[in-house]
């Protein structure tokens, strides 16, 4: 059963500016296989449609869309709860939003990769020189012959 969505109503009077938010929020969402680089994915609310949200992007965002394509996930419902009932995790609508005129989209690297040179006398080389010395001490003796520790020689 679909459910209706309730529009603020227009009221004349003062004020005569008025700011209306939308009901619906859409989040942006790493895509977990890869995507051309003129395609956004979100979630948005179920409720959205393809030209609502084409027209949230485009009038709230003046972001230029060329095409929008909408699935439905479901999840699964078989995690169960401390009374070994079945819990079931909400469905949720994912649109895929392909960019205008060759405008591509690219996530932030936001954690790059830092250099592993350590400085001298600092805790990371400290820390390396002493896993390098317990690593040393619990090598196997070579001249025993694997055979191991506790079995007296």
């Amino acid at each position: 059963m679909a459910k209706r969505i309730i529009y603020p109503l227009y009221q004349l009077g003062n004020p005569q500016l008025r700011i209306f938010r939308p009901t619906f929020n859409m989040t942006l969402v790493r895509p977990g296989k890869e995507q051309p680089p003129d395609t956004v994915q979100f979630r948005i609310s179920m409720a959205m449609t393809k030209c609502d949200v084409r027209n949230y992007l485009e009038k709230i965002y003046s972001v230029p869309v060329s095409a929008v394509r909408t699935r439905i996930q479901y999840c699964s419902n078989k995690k169960r709860n401390h009374l070994n009932q079945r819990v079931k995790r909400p469905d949720y609508k994912v649109a895929y939003v392909q960019l205008a005129q060759q405008q591509t989209f690219q996530f932030p690297d936001i954690f790059p990769e830092k250099d592993k040179k350590s400085k001298e006398g600092s805790v990371e080389e400290m820390h390396e020189k002493f896993m390098e010395d317990e690593r040393q001490r619990q090598k196997p003796d070579p001249r025993r012959g694997g055979v191991t520790e506790w079995f007296g020689l």
